[in-house]
């Protein structure tokens, strides 16, 4: 089973932030303080009682924490060359660091479970959950797990039917990323991205692709299967680069409630008619364009397109991300937050307790001292009323802040 980090000793996540801006469901407040009790919010605005810890939050921000649904960076920390390996534990660590110095403080580990050998092998899935689940509890961002099985990868399918009814999987997305043989273009995107992650000979690349081409048909019926297994035990499904109205049709007929990088205008809009959160890379939009040709997140944004944004393979251009939309003037702050809180906590379930800083949600906060989009700004980050990250030691008491933060900036 999943096993998720479990609040710290009596009164280590219970402290009060004051004077400070506070991003709440009805857009900033003015400086005002927020009580966390026990790891949750507990009131916004209400005066401290005698002898709770005190943080002065100096004019500054609090926003909820970021929500990664899709992120697969932790795999450079394994593998950061072809043929090379790291221990889990030493790479998982540096990830989870990565994670929360980016104000990221609930992760969804995007596990390829793919058709190649190597680092997207079934085998490699096995080493990374029991890694995982060994190393949650000691982890500072709250960890969960989206596997992202492609379709011709038949073989164990009982096995990932199992993770999904015993818990150990929480997102599934339905992948198909193998190049037809028929499509130059795909073939070679396909093949300049194995060689950066698999040592095999050129010769014998083209009968390994072959050769999986004759699994499709199962794969296809495998993923029926696997769809209505995540339903039955609440485990959130997506698609995966829906190229087509047939694709989105057949994701509806699944029903997906996430559409992964829908590929252009016409599947991104048919997935939000057919109730699908759209969820498009952060790095496509702080980039200025996507690096597969897809549509770009700029655009889409500007036409109602997209719901949820993901770090996809670059953590710090999720933080970055809502800053963009601001400046590119396409929603105010407030409501370009949403797309890195509210909305990917709502589809995926956690909608309920994860996203808003709001009375009984989670404290999962973060402190910046100015709303200029530098992660060097992010002062502190909270998981679960416990802080995992700070820049010069502002999680504490009242009194107690040696260094004055830079002066400032109004809400936008």
């Amino acid at each position: 089973m999943s096993r998720f980090p479990v609040p710290g000793p009596s009164g280590r996540n219970s402290f009060v932030v004051e004077n400070i801006h506070v991003l709440t469901a009805d857009g900033w407040s003015v400086p005002t303080s927020v009580a966390v009790a026990d790891g949750r919010i507990q009131a916004i605005g209400a005066a401290p009682q005698v002898g709770e810890h005190r943080i002065d939050g100096q004019g500054g921000y609090l926003l909820p924490g970021i929500i990664d649904l899709h992120g697969d960076a932790f795999e450079r920390h394994i593998t950061p060359r072809a043929g090379t390996q790291f221990p889990l534990e030493l790479a998982l660590a540096a990830n989870d660091a990565s994670l929360v110095a980016n104000g990221i403080t609930t992760f969804f580990y995007s596990i390829t479970d793919g058709f190649e050998p190597g680092p997207r092998s079934r085998e490699t899935v096995r080493g990374l959950l029991e890694a995982l689940e060994r190393l949650m509890p000691r982890f500072a961002c709250q960890a969960r797990v989206h596997i992202r099985h492609e379709k011709v990868n038949t073989d164990d399918h009982d096995e990932l039917l199992g993770w999904l009814a015993s818990g150990r999987v929480q997102l599934l997305s339905l992948n198909d990323h193998l190049p037809p043989m028929d499509d130059a273009r795909k073939v070679q995107r396909y093949l300049a991205g194995l060689k950066r992650r698999v040592s095999m000979p050129d010769g014998e690349v083209e009968g390994f692709l072959q050769r999986l081409q004759a699994s499709r048909a199962l794969g296809e019926r495998q993923s029926a299967e696997l769809a209505a297994a995540a339903h039955r035990h609440g485990v959130a499904l997506a698609s995966h680069d829906d190229e087509t109205l047939e694709d989105v049709s057949r994701a509806r007929d699944l029903g997906v409630s996430i559409a992964e990088f829908p590929m252009c205008e016409h599947t991104a809009r048919a997935s939000q008619q057919a109730g699908a959160a759209v969820l498009m890379g952060a790095p496509n939009l702080v980039r200025g364009g996507s690096h597969v040709g897809a549509i770009g997140v700029r655009e889409a944004i500007e036409q109602g397109l997209v719901d949820v944004l993901c770090s996809d393979y670059h953590y710090p251009s999720l933080y970055r991300a809502a800053f963009t939309v601001a400046e590119l003037g396409l929603l105010p702050l407030a409501q370009a937050w949403k797309l890195v809180s509210e909305n990917p906590a709502r589809a995926a379930g956690l909608g309920e307790r994860k996203g808003r800083i709001a009375p009984g949600y989670d404290a999962d906060l973060l402190w910046l001292s100015e709303l200029d989009g530098s992660p060097l700004s992010l002062q502190t980050t909270w998981v679960g009323g416990v802080a995992v990250y700070s820049r010069q030691g502002n999680a504490l008491p009242a009194g107690t802040v040696e260094r004055p933060l830079a002066a400032a900036a109004q809400p936008a």
